[in-house]
């Protein structure tokens, strides 16, 4: 027998020390072969309603595999969860002052680009069309920040871990994951359990921002680009916001092209227009442009040159891009920096508030404190660089090997050092394509990650639209650094909203 036992919240929130009165029992015990049915039922509605991907060892454009996802959602405290939404419009409003402030970026990122090679290919791009003036003063920001849940001395409450600006992923594959969880429990009986489940409607705001700012181009033959990868492993996601565009605006055309597509299919016009196919840009959607990996040779970048400098109204454009950067958010976190941009003193408390610790590593005393601060106490950071995707941040051990084998070089300069944020455990299955559940079936360690998307629409200095519309989660097991679910680690997951209890710390 497989037993589902103890109370409901105790399996949600065992390991994250939190426990309630038993109040929400799940009296089912099931057999073995029921909870593989069950497990295989949730995959076919899994995969039949939106949460597949590519497969990265068979890959092909004909089929699709499901997405990794946890049976339960994961219990957040509604305030924490509340404040992370509350505070969203204002995060959009700091990205928005800091891609406008040309001094700060170049404050930010001016040693880095000394070693940084893809960061000064990107801050080489920026500073040519700079120079030759920007053709489009439009800007949209789809944009997505990404928060953990941290113990301080009263209970648990959320840091950020950073701002996704290019590509903000999971806009309708975090709606997925909560309806997976709402079959579940309407599967299981528990229609009480659904109101915990927060709505989430990302996807359509995240959609509309986009036809908006196509409107404001103001050209009704005109169309959206997407630019993606050469293989998009994420096809579901960014398919779904092709779909959802074409629900809203049924006359508006999408185009999907790599950047290696359009250095070979499209061109730029005497009037600096974008013309694809036969059309006019009036939106250019970045999926993609965000790794090295996606500039092949000079002609992609040749491509991005061109993009940026076309009327067509970017998301992000190159600015933006730079301001998601982690050198940019290690700055905002230095004494009095954040108040350049935010003048209201309780929205810049409030921002200030959910930031852990941030450390620059250049060759100078304060550098040189960080890096001691690292090599005596790895465990205790996570050492990032100016890169967007996963799998790139070092942890432990490997923290220590970097920095010693940079100790007196500028490439040390490309790297941030950041407090690790030691998140709540809790205990869950984790749901995984090709498992054998027989063999993999026990309750296991994880951690979560809460992100919420924003879109801020504006025209130069003015702001026309600037909203919270939704959020995703994934979680990731304890023992692993890396929680991205594209990167093979992480795996869909919800927030099950519980109110403010007291809390029994382990």
């Amino acid at each position: 027998m497989v037993h589902i036992k103890d109370s409901y919240l105790n399996i949600l929130v065992c390991k994250m020390a939190v426990y309630l009165n038993p109040c929400l029992s799940l009296p089912i015990n099931l057999a073995e072969n029921e909870f593989e049915d069950l497990i295989q039922k949730l995959k076919d509605w899994t995969i039949m309603h939106g949460g597949g991907m590519r497969s990265k060892k068979q890959y092909s454009n004909d089929s699709l595999t499901v997405v990794p996802f946890t049976l339960l959602p994961s219990v957040f405290p509604r305030s924490e969860f509340q404040k992370a939404v509350s505070i969203q419009p204002a995060l959009n409003e700091l990205t928005h002052y800091v891609s406008n402030d040309h001094a700060f970026l170049y404050s930010c990122l001016e040693k880095t680009i000394e070693v940084d090679e893809f960061t000064r290919n990107l801050f080489n791009l920026y500073e040519t069309v700079r120079s030759e003036g920007f053709a489009q003063r439009i800007s949209l920001g789809m944009l997505r920040s990404d928060f953990m849940q941290e113990k301080e001395a009263s209970g648990y409450y959320i840091k950020q871990v950073e701002m996704n600006t290019i590509a903000s992923g999971f806009g309708w594959l975090g709606i997925v994951s909560g309806d997976i969880h709402r079959f579940f429990f309407q599967q299981m009986g528990l229609l009480d359990k659904l109101k915990m489940l927060p709505e989430n409607k990302a996807l359509q705001g995240l959609c509309s921002g986009i036809i908006k700012a196509w409107e404001l181009f103001n050209d009704k033959d005109s169309v959206i680009l997407i630019i993606i990868e050469n293989q998009s492993m994420n096809v579901c996601d960014q398919r779904f916001h092709e779909f959802e565009i074409a629900r809203q605006k049924p006359e508006l055309n999408v185009i999907r092209k790599n950047l290696t597509q359009i250095a070979n299919e499209a061109k730029l016009s005497d009037t600096k227009d974008l013309i694809v196919q036969g059309k006019k840009v009036a939106v250019v959607y970045f999926r993609a442009g965000y790794t090295p990996d996606h500039y092949h040779s000079e002609a992609e970048w040749s491509a991005r040159l061109m993009i940026e400098r076309s009327k067509a109204i970017k998301c992000p454009n190159i600015q933006y891009h730079l301001a998601g950067t982690k050198k940019v958010q290690q700055a905002l976190a230095t004494p009095g920096m954040l108040e350049r941009f935010i003048k209201d003193t309780k929205k810049s408390t409030d921002i200030r508030k959910m930031f852990t610790g941030l450390y620059a590593l250049d060759l100078n005393e304060d550098g040189d404190k960080a890096v001691k601060m690292a090599l005596d106490c790895p465990e205790r950071f996570v050492l990032k660089p100016q890169r967007e995707g996963g799998g790139n941040n070092l942890y432990g051990e490997d923290i220590r090997h970097k920095l010693t084998s940079c100790m007196n070089s500028k490439e040390r300069s490309a790297w941030i050092l950041m407090d690790k944020i030691n998140p709540p455990v809790q205990q869950n299955y984790l749901i995984r394509p090709n498992q054998d559940f027989k063999k993999n079936s026990s309750l296991c360690d994880v951690v979560s990650e809460l992100g919420i998307f924003g879109i801020i629409l504006c025209d130069g200095d003015n702001i026309l639209i600037n909203e919270q519309v939704g959020h995703m989660m994934r979680s990731k097991l304890t023992s692993c650094n890396e929680g991205g679910v594209h990167a093979g680690d992480g795996v869909l997951d919800s927030p099950f909203l519980i109110d403010d209890c007291p809390m029994k710390i382990k």
